[in-house]
């Protein structure tokens, strides 16, 4: 079969185009603003990318098309498709009914660490002999893609895996299907990780987010299990509703826990019991939490603690999360997803325990839907507190961010003009400092643009 990817470049739909080219489709795709990653994992694989929305690429004959959200009506290749009755799904209803139906699905939840918890979670899975098939929103370091179709496992090389691990958005599934992506995906094991208000764009308050995770709570069978972050008020509001499956708590005594900590990790408790103790690199309480649930995933389906905890300390991150894209003039510029003022935080906060007094140079570029529409300004100035220096590039954006930072006082600046902010961070930047580049998108290529200009006025 022949399959055309609509908004083939978001992390999601790179990794359905990934999972249908391993499945034996051939496989097109179209999409606009294309940037690393993911274009590069897609010429890895071989797939044919088209720029932009010309109604042209129905001349390619494909036998289904599959629509990412980001396609809207409109779209003149979108109006071409159904003005003339051609056959088109959904990324998340094409992966629940040709990929996860039949399998043991673990999907992961929450407004923060979908892509680290999902990605720690495969990866120990993996380090057990179980060769799970995945679908991750970044590219774990460990596996070097963003998805795969499930293997053989060790103990039984002729046989196929019968897990898959899969990133569970709560944003919507289409423009003509408005439920939660994860709806489609029917997990027997669920971790709810967090729930905050966000996606402001498709979300009206907390309480319509809450009720899409119940309807994922809903289709987790009685024999499954959830994972539930016990600190949550809004998951307990959600489980409130009604469960139907067994529930595992993490980050509270009564579940897991994290114990002891020390200056290479923490130990790990369930029911006030050690399991062990997890030496590892990973920055913020954050990361710590991600793990808890993880392990507690991961024995659902039978991987004893000892052994995830064993995983984790051979765990290498995500692209994008905190990744040090180069040292220049003794100035250290990292590459970081953050964008909710939740996660610039934790972010941060992880960051600090990391350097000490070394000065941190924040550079946030709001970009997701959420941010652009100003919801959450307010919370910006606290969420970059722990940062020494803050350049915010607000290009395209319906607020004005030098208004909305104006709490931190001189510490804060807003440019419009990128070159202009690279030219204040090399500026104001000294040998020993930490550049935190933030967005969710590629942000023009800034932290290339730092690393060469550092080193310019360095030499």
């Amino acid at each position: 079969m022949h399959i055309h990817i609509l908004g083939i470049c978001g992390t999601f739909m790179g990794g359905i185009a990934a999972l249908a080219r391993a499945s034996g489709h051939t496989v097109t795709g179209c999409d606009a603003n294309v940037y690393p990653p993911m274009s590069d994992q897609l010429q890895a694989l071989g797939i044919t990318l088209i720029e932009g929305w010309d109604p042209e690429q129905l001349k390619l004959d494909a036998d289904l098309y599959v629509v990412g959200n980001v396609m809207k009506r409109g779209n003149p290749l979108m109006e071409a498709i159904l003005d003339r009755g051609l056959p088109y799904t959904s990324g998340p209803q094409w992966l629940g009914e040709h990929v996860l139906h039949g399998k043991w699905v673990l999907a992961v939840a929450g407004t923060h660490g979908k892509t680290t918890t999902t990605s720690m979670l495969a990866w120990i899975l993996e380090y057990a002999g179980l060769a799970p098939g995945f679908l991750v929103g970044g590219i774990p370091e460990n596996f070097g893609v963003s998805a795969r179709l499930p293997g053989p496992p060790s103990q039984d090389p002729h046989s196929v895996s019968p897990f898959f691990v899969i990133e569970a958005d709560e944003y919507d599934t289409a423009f003509f299907d408005k439920r939660s992506k994860f709806v489609h995906y029917r997990p027997r094991t669920a971790i709810l990780n967090n729930l905050e208000f966000d996606h402001a764009d498709i979300f009206a308050d907390l309480t319509a987010i809450e009720t899409q995770f119940h309807h994922l709570v809903r289709t987790v069978p009685g024999n499954g299990r959830l994972i539930v972050n016990g600190g949550e008020a809004s998951l307990g509001r959600v489980l409130a509703r009604g469960c139907w499956s067994d529930v595992e708590s993490f980050g509270v005594a009564e579940g897991w826990q994290i114990g002891t900590r020390h200056d290479d990790g923490f130990d790990v408790l369930f029911g006030g019991e050690p399991q062990g103790r997890l030496r590892w690199a990973l920055l913020g309480e954050h990361n710590a939490l991600n793990a808890l649930a993880a392990i507690a995933a991961a024995r659902h389906a039978g991987v004893a603690p000892v052994q995830a905890i064993e995983a984790l300390s051979r765990f290498a991150n995500v692209k994008r999360r905190m990744e040090v894209k180069g040292v220049a003039a003794g100035v250290t510029v990292y590459d970081d997803f953050a964008h909710h003022p939740t996660a610039i935080a934790t972010t941060l906060a992880g960051l600090r325990r990391k350097v000490g007094q070394a000065r941190i140079l924040a550079v946030l570029e709001p970009r997701s839907n959420t941010m652009k529409l100003g919801t959450m300004k307010e919370a910006l100035p606290g969420a970059l507190a722990a940062a020494d220096l803050v350049f915010c590039y607000g290009n395209n954006l319906g607020w004005q961010p030098a208004e909305a930072l104006a709490p931190l006082g001189a510490r804060a600046r807003s440019f419009d003009d990128l070159q202009a902010l690279v030219h204040a961070v090399t500026t104001a930047a000294r040998p020993g400092d930490h550049v935190l580049v933030m967005s969710n998108g590629g942000f023009g290529g800034v932290h290339g643009m730092l690393l060469t200009q550092l080193a310019h006025e360095g030499a």
